[in-house]
């Protein structure tokens, strides 16, 4: 029997998000929630672009109204409205999600990717409640893409002898980025004596404490601090890119570290190189192919060096790597639906492995 699964949230990832649960057999679509007016009442084929062609009408018309989307009784929400910037808001709509007895996966809010050692205790107790009192279970992925941080170290550190450090790295140019909210919060196009939401004091060690956390957790290890570091480099010129003009001198390549200490030393490195244009900086570390990769570390015994590649036949590397996103929350649904109550996490819940999605090259559509 398929999962009946809601979704909420229709921008970068959302929106792909929605696609497979709409051409996945394995999910029945029950409702979609949207924020912007102007999709209200639009079909949810339309809005993640099914069947551009021949248009996939769904029957499933998006409305502002998240408890409308609760009562159609689905298993599961798909939740990937933005939490970043709205984070009270996100973390009260996991919770009421929660305590009406439907699981959520998705990936904001962030912070419950691995809330343990970043958020108080008493904010985790609430989102805990809810979820004994629903009987439901939650998954937050994290759109870094999240399996860059935890599935991967974590396959490749299961066949190590040693470990002495751990290094998560995404080498991106982001001009086709078509997400003006996160280029904002990112700061790019803005002046470097400003410093945007992402840069401020402690930020960033919030915002990816909960995968320096989670490795850590499943390495066995404390993280005794978290650290961070940041380097920017203003345009040269004026120039364009997917969001808008990037005036001469604004920020237009980013370079941050954030380190899980252990005993003084940085057991576990996260660390992003965004350019908005090939040639900036190009003594910070290069993609391996094209204009985007990831990076996996592991120095120990033996040590790793595994670059991962996105591409795909619909985008460019920035779409690839957000499909990337979009696939592991939709692939989680049935481990979260059938796990216990509460928050789950990568360490805790079984391997996904992309059961039921193989599909014949001459079924593949361009």
């Amino acid at each position: 029997m398929a999962i009946r699964v809601a979704h909420v949230g229709t921008g970068n990832v959302g929106r792909l998000a929605l696609a497979e649960l709409i051409t996945n057999p394995q999910y029945d679509l029950t409702g979609v929630c949207v924020s912007n007016p102007e999709k209200v009442g639009r079909d949810a084929g339309q809005l993640c672009g099914v069947g551009l062609d021949a248009p996939v009408e769904t029957g499933i018309t998006a409305v502002n109204d998240l408890d409308a989307v609760l009562a159609t009784k689905p298993d599961c929400v798909v939740y990937c409205a933005m939490g970043d910037t709205r984070l009270p808001e996100a973390m009260a709509d996991a919770m009421r999600i929660l305590a009406a007895g439907i699981n959520v996966v998705g990936s904001s809010p962030g912070l419950l990717q691995y809330p343990w050692g970043v958020m108080p205790d008493k904010y985790i107790a609430r989102v805990e409640d809810a979820a004994q009192q629903g009987n439901s279970s939650i998954l937050i992925t994290g759109v870094d893409p999240g399996f860059i941080n935890d599935l991967i170290p974590f396959a490749l550190a299961g066949t190590c002898q040693r470990i002495e450090q751990v290094r998560c790295m995404e080498i991106a140019d982001y001009a086709t980025y078509d997400g003006a909210e996160v280029m904002h919060y990112m700061g790019f196009g803005r002046s470097l004596d400003e410093k945007p939401m992402l840069l401020q004091p402690g930020v960033l060690s919030i915002a990816w404490g909960t995968a320096i956390r989670q490795l850590a957790a499943g390495l066995g290890i404390e993280v005794d601090d978290i650290t961070e570091s940041v380097q920017r480099e203003p345009a040269p010129e004026d120039f364009d890119i997917a969001v808008g003009r990037v005036p001469k001198g604004t920020l237009a390549a980013l370079q941050f570290e954030i380190r899980g200490m252990v005993n003084g030393h940085p057991a576990i490195v996260i660390e992003h190189i965004t350019r908005l244009r090939p040639d900036l900086r190009p003594d910070w570390p290069q993609p391996a192919a094209g204009s985007g990769s990831y990076r996996v570390e592991i120095t120990g015994e033996p040590s790793y060096a595994v670059d991962i590649v996105p591409t795909s036949r619909k985008g460019d590397h920035n779409h690839a790597a957000i499909v990337g996103a979009a696939g592991r929350i939709v692939n989680s649904i049935p481990a979260v639906v059938a796990a216990p109550p509460g928050i789950r996490t990568t360490v805790d819940l079984p391997l996904v492995t992309g059961q039921g999605l193989y599909t014949p090259n001459n079924l593949v559509t361009t």
